[in-house]
């Protein structure tokens, strides 16, 4: 479901003349199969949110390939990355990324109007959509409005809205206390049990990696273990 070959990506400061190259990522190599959760673990600098912006086609890797449900996607322009993303892609963001003018209801809503998908229908899976993750009674709530626990799971309603096959997750735990954590933990290993859906996950919290089915460290740019979890 995800490939990565000798990916490496590299930051140039500094002004032409006088520019310093900073490596980020060195040689990265590995697989995701269909149905798994594999966590992306390391400590700050070590290059976890690199990846997964190059993953996500945020950013172009220096070297290197990305194949994300059998499309090599560094072959994409933006446009077509774009189009790819909304259609294979779902993100779960440490800081929720809700529009704060937007309902529940309108942020899940949105991905299915950017797919060019018809009132009606929007209407009816998005409703759909928000009792799964239990929020249809606040379907009428602003983000300022619901506690972080609820932003997270309208984060996640957006993201599983379009039918990702792909949920990249940035350190979705990381704004939600302990008990919060546990049960969108909770939910998480369902939706990949139920539906199987593939995930890739950045974090720094050793109960986030704990659900992966294999977790993958780096430091310093380069991978230093994939260990199955059992």
């Amino acid at each position: 479901m995800i490939t990565i070959n000798n990916l490496s990506h590299e930051f140039v400061i500094g002004k032409k003349g006088r520019q310093t190259i900073i490596p980020v990522l060195r040689n990265i190599s590995f697989n995701v199969e269909k149905g798994e959760i594999v966590t992306i673990v390391g400590r700050s600098g070590s290059g976890k949110s690199t990846l997964l912006n190059l993953v996500s086609g945020f950013i172009r890797p220096t070297e290197g390939e990305i194949w994300l449900n059998g499309t090599k996607v560094t072959d994409l322009n933006e446009a077509k990355f774009a189009d790819f993303r909304i259609q294979h892609l779902g993100f779960i963001f440490q800081s929720f990324q809700l529009i704060p003018s937007m309902t529940a209801f309108q942020n899940v809503e949105l991905p299915l109007i950017l797919k060019g998908v018809s009132e009606r229908e929007r209407k009816q899976q998005t409703e759909e959509m928000l009792k799964r993750v239990e929020l249809l009674d606040y379907q009428d709530h602003y983000p300022s409005e619901l506690s972080g626990g609820q932003q997270q799971r309208v984060s996640i309603a957006r993201a599983l809205i379009v039918n990702p096959p792909i949920i990249l997750a940035d350190e979705p735990t990381g704004s939600l206390d302990s008990e919060t954590e546990e049960s969108l933990l909770e939910f998480i290993k369902e939706l990949n049990r139920d539906l199987g859906i593939t995930f890739l996950i950045i974090t720094h919290d050793n109960k986030v990696a704990q659900i992966g089915h294999r977790t993958i460290e780096l430091k310093d740019g380069r991978i230093v273990e994939g260990v199955a979890i059992v």
